[in-house]
């Protein structure tokens, strides 16, 4: 098959101001999406209270569609328990174990018996939730509320979290606050947050 005249005068126009057809050029290999790396951080401080800076975190990552849980366990109040459960930004849920107030010390008088084993039920039943959750990869951010001070009152075995949090899918950000956090937590720690008392 011959070239029409119409077509070699157009190439040869282009050719003389410098035009040239494009080379087909190589096909790229497709980006790889990478997977998220979820990190386990500590925001301790030597005294209880909130830590804004960790809440507005939760509540932005809830905003922008992840799945965030805050558990906190030792404050409760009217109405709580894992039955009901504070929904904020679709997909935030505020969970607290079903008591009354706020624990804030080991109850030894034989009178609070019933109460001791009470607050002892309802926090075993937040950190049951929060290690179920965990193993089937139902969230992408965790905070865990004054969990250092739920060791050190006897309701969670230490190991017991040390080994839930290496387990954890490697996605999953985990996020522990409050005072009293395990020193052997800080050696796994990807992040550390320490606030002082100012004197």
């Amino acid at each position: 098959m011959t070239a029409s005249p119409s077509s070699l005068n157009e190439s040869g126009s282009r050719n003389q101001i410098g035009l040239h057809p494009i080379s087909s050029e190589p096909i790229q290999p497709r980006l790889q999406i990478v997977s998220s790396q979820g990190q386990l951080q500590v925001h301790s401080s030597p005294y209880r209270g909130s830590f804004p800076m960790v809440l507005s975190e939760a509540l932005r990552s809830a905003g922008l569609g992840s799945r965030v849980l805050i558990a906190q366990f030792l404050k409760g109040g009217v109405s709580q328990g894992p039955k009901n459960t504070i929904k904020l930004c679709g997909k935030l849920e505020w969970l607290r174990p079903n008591i009354y107030g706020c624990i804030s010390k080991v109850q030894t008088n034989e009178d609070l018996e019933e109460e001791s084993l009470t607050n002892e039920h309802a926090v075993k039943e937040v950190w049951e939730i929060c290690k179920k959750q965990l193993a089937n990869n139902q969230l992408d951010k965790l905070v865990l509320d004054e969990i250092g001070l739920a060791i050190k009152f006897g309701f969670i075995s230490e190991k017991e979290l040390i080994t839930t949090l290496e387990n954890r899918h490697n996605s999953i950000d985990v996020i522990l606050t409050g005072p009293s956090i395990p020193i052997n937590i800080f050696s796994i720690a990807d992040q550390i947050t320490q606030l002082r008392c100012s004197k």
